[in-house]
């Protein structure tokens, strides 16, 4: 068999396993944009390498492969199924420079067109619930904002600049006071596994670190607006809120903060929304379902 990976990769990954069965295949996982990932099949089991290939990325965080071997340890603790880790590279020595992730494969897939909207709602809100309920004042990893609020621009695709200004008005005061919790950090319906309509898992755990469970929600509600409308995701933090009760107290402050981490450009359609079946979007609907979201959040203010 031909493979995709080099010879010194594949040694690694026999090792790491304790494998000497060969190997029946070897696929490319696609929906991600930050790494390669690859799916490699055992006769004594499935596992999943991930190589961090993004060079900026690794610049600003070259932790990348202890830090999602930690965060995996650490979601072991959850009451969700998630991978297990096996091996990491951090520095890449092992496995020709990339720097990579060995663990094991979930079943399930991901699963974005629902055929009872509230029902897969609400089960990625109760899985969403017990990783906040895992305790994480000796995570060394915290949250920190992808974007200097000191140095935030107004849009100019947006129909509303002056509501931004509102925006970027509001994240800049001091932020709301909130213990802080284990938080998966990339909380979001292609992170999500399913299997007969029951979330099966929840993968890429990278970014994974210590703070507010509203950055999660804010998160996941952001990507739900614009899958599907902002109907969506209000439905989602309702379910959230039933579930938590009163370990959750909703501000709007972490879904704006949410928001303007994604303010790298222009909206466009995710490349895993179409990966995963989601053919019928564009990116003049990404920009509208933007400003839609981003007043509604207002309103709650």
């Amino acid at each position: 068999m031909k493979s995709v990976l080099s010879d010194q990769v594949l040694d690694w990954v026999r090792k790491s396993v304790g494998s000497t069965t060969e190997i029946r295949s070897i696929k490319r996982l696609y929906g991600g944009t930050s790494s390669i990932v690859h799916h490699l099949s055992f006769t004594t089991g499935d596992v999943v390498l991930r190589q961090f290939d993004n060079e900026e990325w690794l610049k600003e965080e070259p932790d990348l492969a202890r830090h999602e071997a930690e965060s995996l340890r650490k979601a072991m603790k959850t009451s969700i199924p998630t991978p297990e880790i096996i091996a990491f590279d951090e520095t890449g020595d092992e496995c020709g420079g990339m720097p990579a992730v060995l663990m094991t494969k979930l079943e399930g897939t991901v699963q974005l067109k629902p055929q009872q909207m509230e029902r897969w709602l609400a089960e990625m809100a109760e899985s969403l619930v017990q990783i906040h309920s895992v305790q994480a004042d000796d995570f060394p990893w915290t949250y920190f904002t992808y974007k200097d609020l000191a140095k935030l621009e107004i849009p100019d695709w947006s129909s509303y600049p002056e509501l931004w200004g509102a925006v970027f008005d509001f994240v800049r005061v001091p932020r709301p006071q909130v213990r802080p919790c284990f938080i998966h950090r990339d909380y979001h319906p292609t992170n999500i596994l399913w299997e007969d309509d029951k979330v099966s898992g929840v993968v890429d755990w990278v970014n994974a670190c210590s703070g507010p469970a509203g950055i999660d929600i804010g998160h996941c509600r952001l990507n739900l607006a614009m899958l599907y409308g902002v109907s969506t995701a209000d439905a989602f933090l309702s379910a959230y809120e039933k579930l938590a009760g009163y370990s959750f107290s909703y501000h709007p402050y972490w879904d704006l903060l949410s928001l303007i981490d994604i303010l790298f450009g222009p909206p466009e359609v995710f490349p895993g929304w179409i990966a995963f079946g989601m053919t019928s979007l564009t990116d003049q609907m990404m920009v509208e379902r933007l400003d839609q979201y981003m007043k509604s959040v207002l309103n709650r203010i």
